[in-house]
């Protein structure tokens, strides 16, 4: 029982974490952010390339104080959207918006559960993020130049700049989530019991008032969180009691964990191999994030955020393709990784 409790301790956090977080970007766009956002977004001047780069800034900045999954399902369509209405292709933009989620991932603990997953107990967000900021911002740079050099002929196009009026910004249980849950999780080692109380007071709160629990709660994607949380637990699990060959990277350097990390990811997804590999240790530490957050870019198996992306892509009208995925992520990937080993890591 030792093990199983071991694996529910080290699993159950950023379940948690990133539940809480679903909600408060749930609560953001029924306050309508996420489309205040757009409305601005699709006013900027100049070329196509420059709006990706504004839309790809825009998910690495959700992503790192709001977590990726939350990144994936909530501004998934707001890009998809711009492009619509500035008339060019889509295509660019809604691949950018998971590749940038998974690729700005790294900056604080609660940017993905991989982080906290691996993460060593008592080290705070502020630690954390001085520790992988390199890394962090090598990673997104290099995606999003391989992203821009990949669609470059279909953000070569002029497009419409339309003049509709700004959508308001308005002040209520989302953005005070949003800014409550970025402090908390910047000051707090294990933020995910703190941020879900805000979830929850802030949840409760719009729930009495509109009577939309059930819609809420929908969008949260609960069956994947729970499938993937209980995968985890018995891999931990396996792992710790010797079922499986936990110690895969024993006596190994950082790009052969990171390859490991990355490799695992595509065939198990990103958090139960975060559990697997982690459960003994590592001396590569970095290296094993950089290839559980950067290694689902290979594949849609890679991780939950993908999958969320991948719901949200099909509900507002355009089918993802999986090759296609590949195809710019066999690029993508391999190139975020070696660039945040070299100069990310040292």
């Amino acid at each position: 029982m030792s093990h199983l409790h071991a694996a529910i301790s080290q699993v159950w956090p950023p379940f948690v974490l990133v539940t809480a977080l679903l909600a408060i970007g749930q609560l953001a766009g029924a306050d309508g952010l996420f489309e205040a956002a757009a409305s601005r977004l699709v006013r900027l001047p100049g070329p196509p390339v420059a709006l990706l780069g504004a839309c790809l800034a825009l998910v690495m900045l959700v992503t790192a104080f709001l977590n990726l999954d939350t990144s994936a399902v909530f501004l998934t369509p707001v890009l998809i959207g711009v492009a619509r209405r500035r008339r060019i292709e889509p295509a660019p933009f809604l691949y950018g918006s998971v590749f940038m989620a998974n690729a700005s991932s790294l900056f604080l603990p609660g940017s993905n559960l991989t982080n906290l997953l691996v993460l060593d107990g008592g080290r705070g967000g502020g630690s954390f993020f001085t520790r992988m900021l390199a890394p962090a911002l090598v990673a997104p740079l290099v995606t999003a130049a391989g992203l821009i050099l990949i669609h470059r002929r279909r953000l070569g196009e002029g497009a419409e700049q339309p003049q509709d009026a700004l959508a308001p910004v308005r002040v209520g249980a989302g953005l005070l989530g949003a800014g409550a849950a970025a402090v908390l999780m910047v000051l707090l080692a294990n933020p995910a019991p703190s941020v879900l109380a805000v979830a929850v007071v802030l949840a409760g709160w719009r729930a009495a008032r509109e009577r939309r629990l059930g819609s809420a709660l929908a969008a949260l994607g609960l069956p994947a969180l729970i499938g993937l949380f209980l995968l985890s637990v018995a891999l931990g699990f396996a792992a710790r009691a010797g079922a499986l060959p936990a110690d895969l990277l024993h006596g190994v350097g950082a790009p052969a964990t990171a390859a490991v990390a990355a490799l695992a990811s595509v065939a198990v997804n990103n958090l139960p191999a975060a559990v697997l590999l982690s459960s003994h240790g590592t001396a590569h530490a970095q290296a094993l994030l950089l290839g559980l957050n950067l290694g689902p870019n290979l594949a849609v198996t890679g991780s939950l955020a993908v999958l969320l992306w991948w719901r949200a892509a099909r509900a507002d009208g355009l089918r993802p393709s999986a090759l296609e995925y590949s195809r710019q992520g066999i690029i993508l990937a391999p190139l975020a990784i070696l660039a945040a080993l070299l100069l990310g890591t040292g």
